[in-house]
């Protein structure tokens, strides 16, 4: 059976899954767990094992919080020019990574780009992730910096029960994505939202 991509889960409960890729970044990341901090409220990192390399603190800090770390590759790639042996690399690779830093495997999978293919299904499943992981709020293109009031915007108008929400903490200039969520999260938990982890949502599936 091929792998899925989840944009969303089916749920009653008024809960949303806020992610964040491509770090962790010396910049970006500590202001989010910040803000995250503040709010009480958790999220999942997808990160690149080069970037982890590079800020191995930030990944150990970003767990100790209560935030889940997931495999999103070592070098960001698009998975479906890679061969089947070089999609596993990847996920290894990064997933040691994980495991070494925070002591746990990570739950689930982000492929760059959200791209993928049957081969990168048959990687994904020979390394035991049932799922893709995807979001609802494409449109809000955090990572073309296309202004705050846009990523607000376009995130407010997909939200609905077990709805995962992307964002960008690493990789280039991301200060609209960190306004934006300065602003969103202290809202979203005055609203009533319960912002919870991707291992956390999934279970409610």
């Amino acid at each position: 059976m091929p792998a899925l991509m989840i944009n969303k889960v089916r749920t009653d409960e008024k809960v949303l899954a806020v992610t964040f890729d491509d770090g962790p970044n010396a910049v970006y990341t500590p202001q989010v767990l910040e803000i995250l901090q503040k709010a009480n409220a958790k999220a999942t990192f997808y990160m690149i094992g080069e970037q982890m390399e590079r800020c191995p603190e930030l990944v150990k800090r970003a767990a100790e919080l209560g935030h889940e770390i997931g495999n999103h590759t070592y070098t960001h790639p698009r998975m479906t020019e890679l061969s089947q042996e070089e999609c596993l690399a990847e996920i290894e690779r990064t997933e040691s990574l994980i495991e070494r830093l925070t002591g746990e495997k990570p739950a689930s999978f982000r492929p760059p780009f959200l791209d993928y293919d049957h081969v990168t299904t048959a990687a994904l499943q020979e390394k035991g992730y049932s799922h893709f992981i995807g979001a609802v709020n494409l449109e809000a293109r955090d990572w073309e910096q296309p202004g705050t009031n846009h990523i607000l915007e376009e995130t407010r108008s997909v939200l609905s029960n077990g709805a995962i929400l992307l964002f960008h903490d690493g990789y280039g200039d991301r200060s609209q994505a960190l306004e934006a969520i300065s602003r969103l999260i202290p809202q979203l938990i005055a609203e009533g939202w319960n912002l919870v982890t991707i291992s956390e949502l999934l279970k409610l599936a």
